[in-house]
């Protein structure tokens, strides 16, 4: 393809943004789904605070059906889902169709898992197929520069998430070093010092996860 356009930068940027949280919160749900039924000790509340989103829910049994399934809140992972679709659907040009089907697919078991009594299987279904995307994007889209975006959004996206999860060093460490000359062989404009400060900032003795989050989020 020829030279990209504002607005197809922000739609491909999004589109590894939206994937990736998609993919990371249904991790972490899933992870988290018979704890939130059976365990007294743990509450969706927690839930909620560890990935930074208001409490809308009343209960852990309307978390339990809405968290994951609610189209209409701009938090859940219907919705993140949702917005990756949007983007890809107008990308399709850019992405080929092949890439989009799995994106797709991933809808498609969506609303599988939401009339389901156990919807774990169909929402593992749902992450296989992010996977899916994103090997197929490496396979299938010719352009290395709408490659590198969507893989340098999904990178910010993992770093944002995980210093909002307080994840572990090590994998905050890989992160930004993957997101680094991920960024810069993006084409896009980017302040390359937070790239430094992020760095420093992982690497500190205390880890102000707090500072992170605030680095990445004005990345670009």
């Amino acid at each position: 393809m020829g030279i990209i356009s504002v607005e197809q930068e922000d739609r491909l940027m999004w589109l590894g943004r939206y994937s990736e949280r998609v993919y990371t919160t249904l991790r972490l749900f899933s992870t988290a789904y018979d704890y939130l039924i059976d365990d007294e000790r743990h509450t969706y509340q927690e839930f909620c605070r560890m990935i930074d989103i208001p409490d809308v829910y009343g209960s852990k049994e309307v978390f339990r059906e809405k968290y994951p399934f609610d189209e209409e809140d701009p938090n859940s992972i219907f919705g993140n889902l949702n917005r990756a679709y949007d983007n890809a659907i107008v990308l399709r040009e850019e992405i080929g169709s092949e890439t989009l089907s799995y994106i797709q697919l991933a809808i498609y078991d969506m609303n599988k898992a939401k009339i389901s009594r156990a919807p774990l299987i169909e929402l593992q279904r749902v992450m296989d197929n992010i996977l899916a995307f994103w090997g197929i994007a490496d396979d299938i889209i010719d352009s290395e520069q709408v490659r590198n975006i969507i893989k340098t959004g999904k990178r910010i996206e993992r770093v944002d998430l995980y210093a909002r999860l307080k994840i572990d060093r090590k994998e905050l460490v890989r992160e930004i070093h993957r997101l680094a000359p991920r960024i810069a062989r993006s084409g896009i404009e980017y302040d390359v010092d937070k790239i430094n400060t992020l760095k420093k900032l992982v690497e500190a003795t205390e880890i102000d996860y707090y500072k992170i989050v605030e680095v990445i989020e004005s990345i670009l």
